[in-house]
Protein backbone atom coordinates (compact mmCIF):
# COMPACT_ATOMS: atom_id res chain seq x y z
CA UNK A 1 0.00 0.00 0.00
CA UNK A 2 2.72 2.22 0.31
CA UNK A 3 3.11 2.59 -3.60
CA UNK A 4 -0.36 4.05 -3.91
CA UNK A 5 -1.51 6.71 -4.89
CA UNK A 6 -4.55 7.81 -4.04
CA UNK A 7 -6.30 11.45 -4.39
CA UNK A 8 -9.44 12.23 -2.13
CA UNK A 9 -11.66 14.72 -4.04
CA UNK A 10 -14.79 16.35 -1.60
CA UNK A 11 -15.65 19.65 -0.93
CA UNK A 12 -16.39 18.90 2.26
CA UNK A 13 -13.08 19.79 4.29
CA UNK A 14 -13.90 17.37 7.14
CA UNK A 15 -15.45 14.44 5.07
CA UNK A 16 -11.41 14.79 2.92
CA UNK A 17 -9.67 15.05 6.15
CA UNK A 18 -11.63 11.64 7.73
CA UNK A 19 -11.02 9.82 4.54
CA UNK A 20 -6.81 10.84 4.78
CA UNK A 21 -6.76 9.90 7.96
CA UNK A 22 -8.37 6.49 7.20
CA UNK A 23 -5.80 5.89 4.60
CA UNK A 24 -3.16 6.62 6.65
CA UNK A 25 -4.10 4.73 9.08
CA UNK A 26 -4.17 1.78 6.60
CA UNK A 27 -0.71 2.49 5.56
CA UNK A 28 -1.55 4.48 2.13
CA UNK A 29 1.76 7.25 2.40
CA UNK A 30 0.81 8.85 -1.18
CA UNK A 31 -2.55 10.89 -0.41
CA UNK A 32 -3.78 13.73 -2.62
CA UNK A 33 -6.45 16.23 -2.22
CA UNK A 34 -9.04 17.82 -4.36
CA UNK A 35 -11.90 20.33 -3.10
CA UNK A 36 -13.52 19.52 -6.42
CA UNK A 37 -14.20 18.05 -9.41
CA UNK A 38 -12.06 20.60 -11.72
CA UNK A 39 -9.37 20.84 -9.44
CA UNK A 40 -9.14 16.84 -9.35
CA UNK A 41 -9.43 16.42 -12.86
CA UNK A 42 -5.77 18.91 -12.94
CA UNK A 43 -4.24 16.61 -10.12
CA UNK A 44 -5.43 13.50 -12.25
CA UNK A 45 -3.22 15.18 -15.39
CA UNK A 46 -0.63 15.83 -13.63
CA UNK A 47 -0.19 13.30 -10.78
CA UNK A 48 -1.53 10.28 -12.33
CA UNK A 49 -3.01 8.36 -8.84
CA UNK A 50 -3.39 4.49 -9.04
CA UNK A 51 -6.93 5.73 -7.32
CA UNK A 52 -9.01 8.80 -6.73
CA UNK A 53 -12.08 8.65 -4.41
CA UNK A 54 -14.92 11.08 -6.02
CA UNK A 55 -17.54 12.80 -4.23
CA UNK A 56 -20.71 13.32 -6.73
CA UNK A 57 -22.25 16.64 -5.62
CA UNK A 58 -20.18 19.43 -5.95
CA UNK A 59 -19.69 23.10 -7.23
CA UNK A 60 -17.87 24.34 -10.28
CA UNK A 61 -17.34 21.20 -11.63
CA UNK A 62 -19.60 17.70 -10.11
CA UNK A 63 -17.82 13.85 -9.76
CA UNK A 64 -20.08 13.04 -12.71
CA UNK A 65 -18.22 15.41 -15.34
CA UNK A 66 -14.67 15.12 -13.84
CA UNK A 67 -15.22 11.02 -13.91
CA UNK A 68 -15.98 11.68 -17.47
CA UNK A 69 -12.82 13.60 -18.12
CA UNK A 70 -10.77 11.92 -15.99
CA UNK A 71 -11.52 8.31 -17.58
CA UNK A 72 -11.04 9.62 -21.28
CA UNK A 73 -7.44 11.35 -20.31
CA UNK A 74 -6.05 7.94 -18.27
CA UNK A 75 -8.30 4.69 -18.10
CA UNK A 76 -5.90 3.29 -15.62
CA UNK A 77 -6.86 5.97 -12.81
CA UNK A 78 -9.65 3.68 -10.95
CA UNK A 79 -12.70 6.15 -9.22
CA UNK A 80 -14.20 5.17 -6.66
CA UNK A 81 -18.00 7.79 -6.32
CA UNK A 82 -19.47 8.71 -3.10
CA UNK A 83 -22.40 9.91 -2.18
CA UNK A 84 -24.91 10.74 0.41
CA UNK A 85 -27.75 10.17 -1.51
CA UNK A 86 -28.25 6.45 -3.16
CA UNK A 87 -29.83 8.13 -6.73
CA UNK A 88 -30.21 5.14 -9.12
CA UNK A 89 -29.31 7.46 -11.95
CA UNK A 90 -25.98 8.71 -10.51
CA UNK A 91 -24.87 5.19 -10.30
CA UNK A 92 -26.00 4.17 -13.48
CA UNK A 93 -24.08 7.14 -14.50
CA UNK A 94 -20.70 6.43 -12.59
CA UNK A 95 -21.00 3.22 -13.83
CA UNK A 96 -21.38 3.51 -17.85
CA UNK A 97 -18.42 6.41 -17.58
CA UNK A 98 -15.93 3.83 -16.38
CA UNK A 99 -16.40 4.14 -12.56
CA UNK A 100 -14.48 1.06 -10.54
CA UNK A 101 -17.33 1.11 -8.25
CA UNK A 102 -20.24 3.18 -6.42
CA UNK A 103 -20.22 3.66 -2.76
CA UNK A 104 -22.16 5.15 0.29
CA UNK A 105 -21.53 7.81 2.59
CA UNK A 106 -20.40 7.73 5.22
CA UNK A 107 -17.28 5.96 3.98
CA UNK A 108 -16.43 3.00 6.55
CA UNK A 109 -12.63 2.11 7.04
CA UNK A 110 -13.57 -1.49 6.16
CA UNK A 111 -14.95 -0.44 2.63
CA UNK A 112 -12.16 1.78 1.91
CA UNK A 113 -9.53 -1.20 3.22
CA UNK A 114 -11.77 -3.81 0.81
CA UNK A 115 -11.44 -1.54 -2.25
CA UNK A 116 -7.76 -0.75 -1.94
CA UNK A 117 -7.02 -4.38 -1.31
CA UNK A 118 -9.42 -5.60 -4.23
CA UNK A 119 -7.40 -3.22 -6.38
CA UNK A 120 -4.18 -3.94 -5.42
CA UNK A 121 -4.95 -7.73 -5.89
CA UNK A 122 -5.93 -6.97 -9.36
CA UNK A 123 -2.97 -5.30 -10.17
CA UNK A 124 -1.03 -8.64 -8.71
CA UNK A 125 -3.02 -10.42 -11.63
CA UNK A 126 -2.43 -8.44 -14.66
CA UNK A 127 1.13 -7.60 -13.58
CA UNK A 128 2.00 -11.57 -14.03
CA UNK A 129 0.77 -11.40 -17.37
Amino acid sequence: MKNLSVLVCDDSELVRKQMIEVLTLIGVENILEAYDGEQAVIICKKQKPDLVFMDIIMPKKDGIAALKQITQSNSTIKVVMASSSSSHSHLKKSLQLGAYTFIQKPISEKVILNIIQNLIEKRTIFSKD
